[in-house]
C-alpha cells in the first residue's frame, strides 16, 4: 500500500479502488435494507404492525423506531459522521438482537441482526481509512 499525508503530516493508508468499491458495494446492501426498514415502519403495513407487536412494543412506536432507524442510516451514508452512524446502527441492530432474544425467536433471526451489524463494519472498514486506524 501506498501511504498520502493528512494536512498535520501524519500518514495515512490508501484504499486502492477495488476495496472502495468493495465497501460502497457491502455499505450499499446494508443501506439498502435499512431504508427499506425504516420507510416500512413508517407506512405500517400489517405484517410491520404484528411484526413489532410480537416483539412486545406498542404500534405507538413504530414511527419513531423507524424514524430513528432512518437517522442512523443518514448518518452512516454521510462520510463526515459515519463512523457515528456504524456505532449508532451497530447499538440498533444491538436492540434488534436483544429484543429477538427476549421473546425466544429463533437463532436466525438473532444472527440476522449480527450478520448486518458486520456488514456496516465491514464496508465501512473498506471505504474508510480512520476505520482503518482504529480497527486495523
Amino acid at each position: 500500500m501506498t501511504t498520502d499525508s493528512f494536512a498535520n503530516g501524519s500518514p495515512k493508508e490508501a484504499i486502492s479502488k477495488g476495496q472502495l468499491w468493495a465497501g460502497r458495494i457491502l455499505s450499499g446492501f446494508a443501506v439498502l435494507f435499512f431504508l427499506f426498514d425504516g420507510v416500512m415502519k413508517l407506512v405500517k403495513p400489517q405484517v410491520v404492525v404484528d411484526s413489532v407487536i410480537g416483539l412486545g412494543y406498542p404500534v405507538s412506536d413504530i414511527v419513531g423506531i423507524g424514524l430513528v432507524l432512518l437517522a442512523c442510516t443518514l448518518l452512516y451514508v454521510l462520510p463526515r459522521t459515519s463512523i457515528l452512524g456504524a456505532i449508532l446502527l451497530t447499538g440498533y441492530l444491538g436492540g434488534a438482537m436483544a429484543s429477538q432474544i427476549r421473546i425466544g425467536a429463533k437463532v436466525f433471526s438473532v444472527v440476522f441482526a449480527a450478520v448486518f451489524a458486520c456488514l456496516v463494519w465491514a464496508g465501512l472498514w473498506l471505504r474508510d481509512v480512520r476505520v482503518r486506524q482504529i480497527l486495523p
